[in-house]
């Protein structure tokens, strides 16, 4: 069974002090080893959720963080002030991912206030559900594809001019990939493409010793899922994985640490899938 209560905000993206239970986002008890020292990350729809608590995890690890982020700016100073608490450099960029020329712009100005760039998380996303594919627009469809899947040629191609032998970038997919979704059929694919772009660059980069993976998340408590689905919706999300309930920010986090770090340099390509216990052909 699910804690979560039936609830709803009418505009995406979410916000995280409207939610209730407030989501596990801020690594409260997550023992960091310097994995990350010295190190510079850039992570995309890092003011909350998933990858609020990845900037926070990154932080406690050691690296300064800079995070983009659409609109939500009080979730963005709040992220900001438990990542400044770690002692470390920390940069909040505002804007549209899907956009290249800003995507161009942010990572430049990121490496200008960091002084380079060693590891990108790909990890802003929207969803839009919508129970038959007829529902789905065009506008809706390139929208989404431009947010989910452009933003990470966009910015990949940006940041590797900064990027060296022993860099990381670690994307994010979804549950949905492996098993789809019929009320999220745009955003499922987008998924799935995320997943082939992965493996690609992963070895397209091999012999540039920079290691590409991503991270599959099963349903998470983030403020995507109340701005999306109905009230009756939420009330029961997750309750259908093997755990029996949705996971938390601060239970995936450690994957994307995990990824940028040195204790995963024999891994590329790959994808790891904290999702609850449901099995997948990953």
């Amino acid at each position: 069974m699910t804690d979560i209560p039936a609830q709803h905000q009418d505009r995406q993206p979410g916000r995280t002090d409207e939610m209730e239970p407030r989501p596990r986002d801020a690594m409260t008890d997550y023992q960091a080893g310097g994995k990350l020292k010295g190190k510079r990350a850039l992570i995309t729809g890092g003011d909350s959720g998933i990858g609020r608590a990845v900037a926070i995890g990154m932080a406690k690890e050691g690296a300064d963080v800079a995070i983009l982020y659409l609109e939500e700016d009080r979730d963005a100073e709040a992220t900001g002030d438990l990542v400044k608490r770690e002692g470390v450099k920390f940069l909040a960029l505002k804007g549209d991912v899907g956009d290249e020329a800003w995507c161009r712009q942010a990572v430049n100005t990121a490496v200008a206030e960091l002084g380079s760039l060693d590891i990108l998380v790909n990890n802003a996303a929207e969803q839009h559900p919508k129970s038959s594919l007829e529902e789905i627009s065009a506008a809706q469809l390139e929208k989404t594809f431009r947010t989910n899947v452009f933003s990470m040629f966009h910015l990949t191609k940006a940041a590797l001019a900064h990027m060296k032998e022993g860099s990381a970038i670690v994307n994010s997919t979804s549950v949905t990939a492996y098993r789809g979704s019929g009320g999220l059929i745009d955003y499922s694919a987008t998924k799935g493409a995320i997943v082939a772009f992965t493996r690609s660059l992963a070895t397209n980069l091999a012999e540039r010793r920079i290691r590409v993976n991503a991270v599959a998340p099963g349903p998470i408590w983030t403020p995507l899922i109340p701005s999306t689905f109905p009230q009756d919706k939420v009330e029961d999300f997750g309750s259908d994985q093997p755990l029996g309930r949705a996971g938390q920010p601060d239970e995936v986090a450690p994957s994307y640490i995990f990824l940028a770090s040195a204790d995963a340099s024999y891994m590329t390509g790959q994808v790891l899938h904290p999702n609850g216990g449901e099995v997948v052909n990953g």
